[in-house]
């Protein structure tokens, strides 16, 4: 099973809601580790850095004025498939359609205002992580509980 990192956003409208300390305790309790994290404002620069592939359509200055509106809380999550489990978590991009149990089934009503942003794959991993940390901000550790949240032969 691969060990993965991805780059995870609370969004603004999380920040806003006083939920970041709930989300992020469910990652925590699945048993990922956490080894960046920062709270930060989104420039205008920075979302089209981001969002580099929809600055073109119709739907991309509500995105930038959503994003740049607040802080938000970005954070890179280590584990086993890290990428698909997170986003397994996050839920459906709309709330309602989410399922209940993920965090935007449990607490979203909006496609627009999701309150999460995770990495889609593996590149975009990579690229997003490059684009919100600096290496010194990436904090590797070993976890004392890790033999105890997955067999060895996983």
């Amino acid at each position: 099973m691969a060990t993965e990192r991805t780059l995870l956003l609370l969004k603004p409208d999380a920040v806003q809601r006083r939920l970041a300390g709930r989300i992020l305790t469910r990652i925590e309790e699945k048993g990922y580790k956490i080894i960046g994290l920062k709270m930060m404002r989104v420039t205008p620069e920075l979302a089209r850095k981001h969002y580099a592939e929809h600055v073109e359509k119709p739907f991309y200055p509500h995105l930038e004025a959503f994003i740049t509106a607040a802080p938000v809380i970005a954070f890179i999550v280590e584990g086993p498939d890290a990428i698909s489990v997170m986003r397994s978590m996050m839920g459906s991009t709309n709330g309602r359609e989410a399922a209940p149990g993920t965090i935007r089934g449990d607490f979203g009503s909006s496609r627009q205002m999701n309150l999460i942003h995770g990495s889609d794959g593996p590149d975009a991993a990579a690229r997003e992580i490059e684009i919100y940390f600096s290496p010194e901000e990436i904090c590797e550790y070993n976890l004392d509980l890790a033999p105890w949240m997955l067999a060895s032969d996983e």
